[in-house]
């Protein structure tokens, strides 16, 4: 059995050492060799345009110069005469591809170095290709890090074989990162440096994306996991609060308690991976009124009047929870209005039965309902698990 050459063996102990392909290595090697060639011989002579490396047995490197037979040589660095072609091999004839041995004796140290460093580069190339193909499957999962350094404007975290960005603006607002804490983040984009493929690749990531919610359930809740419960949607004000719609494919199945976990324990990891944030947990529906009064928990709702034309939900609630409703500065209105996709105005009883007063043509009767008078042009619903 012929020996392999010492360039051959180099080569599969480091396509080893570096988990890498033997062919990536061997193409960085033939790019590298021709253009230390092309160097080496810029001194003196036209480098022939169309080269070829083989990675010989009996030697560690050999170039070839590929020029066409033709019967008038009108550029010598890729053609070749008739007779010229004969006298290598008497076989050759107008036309064929001629291969010319054009190893120089005495292609040295200074060759060797120039081939070195284009093949150090391939390398850095094909390793990074390769943890980007690695990472790019990552985009919208989760992954756990460890804080590296934290700057004004980002938080760099060491992420396995490469680094995640977290910027500034996917901070959880309030929430405080130190070197060496184990964070669990969201994995937004993964991209290459236009400007250097050889630089690691860089990945974003968030602390403050619904995702993170999402995923975060996914692995605490094997429903949810197993698709028996599904995450209908999120709305999320992430360090504050938290609502998600959930629903259940089997029937026997209750999606709210299998996502809230025996005595709270599943929410309750979530709630602590994201530092004490409140998550309210409902029960999606098709019918949009019962969704929304379902979307304003811990609020009770009365009634719910629904538009589809203009998308808007009209909602009734008791005197004594139109700040409940509304929430602090809004929040659980808008959080509701976000999570189910519908406009929704929010009055009290006392609200609703003034603004009959206020309409109301003089001398003109109502339907005996104040409520039903006051949005007589809406759809009426009212939801039976919400109404005493």
């Amino acid at each position: 059995m012929a020996r392999k050459s010492e360039m051959m063996d180099a080569i599969e102990a480091l396509a080893k050492a570096k988990d890498i392909s033997v062919d990536q290595i061997v193409s960085a090697v033939e790019e590298g060799c021709k253009a230390a060639y092309r160097r080496f011989i810029k001194r003196g002579q036209n480098a022939p345009l169309n080269l070829s490396v083989v990675l010989s047995r009996e030697h560690d490197v050999q170039i070839f110069a590929r020029k066409v037979v033709a019967e008038e040589v009108e550029d010598d660095s890729q053609q070749i005469s008739l007779e010229q072609a004969k006298a290598l091999s008497p076989n050759y004839e107008l036309g064929d591809i001629v291969e010319i041995d054009v190893t120089p004796a005495d292609f040295g140290r200074v060759a060797a170095q120039t081939a070195k460093q284009v093949i150090m580069q391939k390398l850095r190339e094909a390793e990074k290709g390769k943890i980007y193909d690695e990472y790019i499957e990552k985009e919208n999962e989760i992954l756990t890090g460890i804080v590296e350094r934290v700057e004004p404007k980002a938080v760099y975290v060491e992420l396995g074989r490469t680094q995640g960005v977290l910027e500034e603006s996917e901070f959880i607002p309030g929430e405080e990162y130190r070197p060496g804490d184990h964070i669990k983040v969201y994995v937004l984009q993964v991209y290459r440096d236009r400007r250097d493929a050889s630089r690691t690749p860089q990945v974003a990531v968030s602390r403050i994306h619904t995702g993170l919610v999402k995923r975060l359930f996914e692995m605490e809740v094997p429903e949810i996991a197993t698709g028996i419960v599904q995450i209908k949607s999120i709305a999320r004000e992430a360090g504050s609060r938290t609502k998600m719609a959930v629903a259940s494919m089997d029937a026997a199945i209750d999606p709210v308690g299998a996502c809230v976990g025996p005595r709270g324990s599943r929410v309750d990891k979530v709630v602590a991976e994201l530092k004490n944030e409140k998550i309210d947990i409902i029960k999606w529906s098709q019918d949009p009124a019962e969704f929304v009064a379902n979307a304003l928990n811990p609020a009770h709702v009365l009634d719910v009047f629904v538009s589809d034309s203009e998308k808007i939900c009209r909602v009734v609630v008791p005197d004594n929870q139109l700040s409940l409703a509304i929430g602090k500065e809004g929040q659980n209105a808008r959080l509701a209005a976000k999570l189910t996709g519908w406009k929704i105005d929010i009055k009290s009883q006392t609200q609703v039965a003034e603004l009959m007063r206020q309409n109301a043509p003089e001398g003109a009767e109502g339907t005996g309902s104040v409520i039903a008078d006051a949005y007589e042009d809406y759809d009426v619903t009212l939801p039976d698990d919400e109404i005493e």
